[in-house]
């Protein structure tokens, strides 16, 4: 699949997620399948970007390119300010986020809130588009498919969006409104790619291969991407891209591989945050992977009384070996 200049390998993608998608989680991602990453959003605010929270962000150290950063704001030139301090700092591919449905997002009229103001959404998109252009950096747009059951207006934004310049469309089968409640509809989804040219994404509860199938079939889209599904579970890229090529099942991860990959995961999340914030952000990565696992929910519990990462690791290493 081409976008700009990238050739990507594949048509399955991981999702932006905040406090989720960070570098250790998505060069995981890629390992293991996907074919596309997109950060966690970046603000806007150039008061924040030299905090600590934000030059973690975009720090891309060791990532399989291309580099893609979502950006996330509500005024136009600060968008396209963004956008140049993230090219500056390494991204290759710009994703502008009006698909978060975060309140505290949304409150400040950024994210999916922005579907609200057409004529404000557009003026963000071409400013940002104008910005990255002069450097050959692709933008992409990630949505909704509006702000309520009353108001779908994710059709009249693609067509408006792909007109000022953007080259990728991704579009999550619920609106603001739902937050991740219910079920996603792929309808819209379908109608978005009808109406476009350039390549559409189709999200929102796609969580095996089979429904990625399904998905693709229903709405035409040219790939799609996975977000909370691979919460714990990264190797859901490789078996939804084994599924799509060969029609096949493929065979779960030893647990043996998923303690490997805990371990790898950890390491290289203590490395980016450090000692005491690696040791509180990790237990939420933790405890997705041993969800399901016999004596996960004991274990999770008693990870998340643990206070050093030296302990949280022999603790993985323990439950794993049989040892808890």
């Amino acid at each position: 699949m081409q976008l700009g200049q990238y050739l990507l390998p594949n048509n399955v993608f991981a999702a932006p997620m905040a406090g989720v998608t960070d570098r250790p989680f998505r060069k995981l991602c890629k390992r293991l399948g996907a074919g596309y990453a997109v950060s966690e959003m970046v603000t806007s605010r150039k008061d924040l970007w030299n905090s600590l929270k934000t030059s973690r962000r975009a720090d891309h150290t060791g990532e399989v390119a291309p580099i893609s950063v979502q950006i996330a704001g509500t005024d136009a030139q600060m968008m396209a300010d963004a956008a140049r301090y993230n090219i500056d700092r390494g991204a290759q591919i710009i994703d502008i986020n009006m698909g978060c449905p975060a309140k505290k997002v949304c409150n400040k009229w950024a994210g999916s809130a922005l579907m609200q103001d057409e004529t404000l959404a557009l003026e963000i998109v071409s400013a940002v588009v104008s910005a990255c252009s002069p450097q050959n950096v692709p933008v992409t747009l990630k949505m909704r498919t509006g702000w309520s059951v009353d108001n779908k207006n994710a059709v009249s934004i693609a067509r408006a969006a792909e007109s000022a310049g953007v080259q990728m469309l991704t579009v999550h089968g619920r609106t603001r409104e739902q937050g991740y409640k219910g079920f996603a509809e792929y309808e819209t989804i379908a109608a978005v790619k009808a109406a476009v040219r350039v390549p559409v994404v189709a999200n929102g509860d796609i969580t095996t291969p089979q429904k990625a199938r399904d998905v693709l079939a229903a709405t035409g889209a040219d790939a799609v991407m996975i977000g909370r599904a691979a919460q714990g579970r990264p190797w859901i890229f490789r078996e939804i891209v084994h599924f799509l090529t060969t029609g096949e099942t493929l065979a779960a991860p030893a647990q043996s591989e998923i303690k490997t990959l805990l371990m790898e995961h950890l390491l290289e999340h203590y490395e980016l945050y450090g000692e005491q914030t690696g040791l509180y952000t990790a237990r939420k990565h933790i405890g997705w992977y041993v969800q399901g696992f016999t004596g996960g929910e004991a274990f999770r519990q008693h990870m998340n009384r643990l206070e050093s990462c030296e302990a949280q690791l022999q603790a993985v290493n323990d439950f794993f070996d049989g040892d808890t």
